[in-house]
């Protein structure tokens, strides 16, 4: 990407930048494209031919053609200066999956901005047009290889409007990252701690719903749970008792979670968690610092992987 040869600047110092930054002139760059150097050793050959000649016409092509290289110049550095940015929201992603980073570009100015672009090392370029005090959006795609928290590190925004012939730019590093959750593993294991009636872990407590047994008869006990069997077997008397089914959850645990890795066991543990979510079952984490109890819902989801993102940073 020929462009980018300009958007690092060795002897700027990286600053991480928040909120809304507003670009101005001691922020911007402008230089000549190769079109630009193309088109000033054209005008040196003609103003060198029109000396030589003495040729009115070739000196009147000469500076018409440099005062329109010189208005495209400054209308190059008008097509950057003044715009407000801000990085926008970057929602996470697992390992492997491309981040989305957007940044919010607003135009104060009563003229439209044309083709601003953002650039990057390692994603290709876009590009949008912002109306006149209206905003736009640019967005990069990232691919994030490893879980944590990223940043994409520096970025420029340029721009080669009307001409061609210029490029002007700014480097920014932004206050902005995204959280890369670990890698799902391809396959779907069973959950740990037993067969598929075991999985949700129940237990219960009084109540309703399902037998539960009998217990001796005790005075006061309603007729409506006296065993009338027993009483017909010739048997002590007895009352029934009944019981509602709870769930405990599932527990997920690092320690016990199979892997012939670190990174293995995260990406087992991520696929027990997003399999236990969309089964609707109640489940809860357990890492080497820090625990989450039994739940469900995309709160408790989203808490839980990033626990596992963050998994071993300092």
């Amino acid at each position: 990407m020929p462009a980018l040869r300009f958007a690092y600047i060795p002897w700027r110092v990286p600053k991480l930048e928040g909120g809304d930054i507003r670009l101005d002139s001691r922020r911007l760059y402008i230089l000549p494209t190769r079109a630009g150097l193309v088109f000033a050793a054209l005008l040196a050959a003609l103003l060198i031919g029109a000396m030589n000649y003495m040729l009115s016409l070739a000196y009147l092509f000469t500076f018409l053609l440099g005062g329109i290289g010189l208005v495209g110049l400054i209308h190059t550095h008008r097509n950057l200066n003044g715009l407000a940015l801000r990085a926008g929201h970057i929602a996470p992603v697992f390992a492997g999956n491309a981040a989305r980073f957007v940044l919010h570009l607003a135009n104060p100015s009563s003229s439209t901005r044309y083709r601003v672009g953002i650039e990057h090392a390692d994603a290709q370029p876009a590009h949008a047009d912002i109306p006149a005090h209206g905003s736009a959006e640019l967005a990069l795609a990232l691919t994030q290889a490893q879980r944590g928290f990223h940043r994409p590190g520096r970025i420029a925004l340029s721009t080669t409007y009307p001409l061609g012939l210029f490029r002007c730019w700014t480097v920014l590093e932004l206050d902005w990252g995204v959280l890369v959750y670990p890698h799902p593993a391809a396959d779907s294991r069973p959950f740990p701690g037993g067969d598929a009636a075991d999985r949700a872990g129940r237990a219960s407590r009084p109540g309703d719903e399902e037998f539960d047994g009998l217990r001796e008869y005790r005075p006061g006990d309603s007729l409506k749970r006296i065993a009338w069997k027993t009483l017909a077997r010739e048997l002590p008397p007895a009352t029934k008792q009944f019981a509602a089914p709870v769930s405990r959850g599932l527990w997920f645990d690092l320690a016990d979670t199979p892997g012939s890795g670190p990174e293995a066991r995260l990406s087992r543990l991520t696929r027990w968690l997003l399999d236990a979510e969309t089964a609707g079952l109640s489940y809860g984490l357990r890492l080497p610092a820090r625990a989450f109890s039994p739940a469900r819902g995309e709160a408790h989801l989203r808490a839980c992987l990033e626990a596992l993102a963050r998994f071993g940073e300092g």
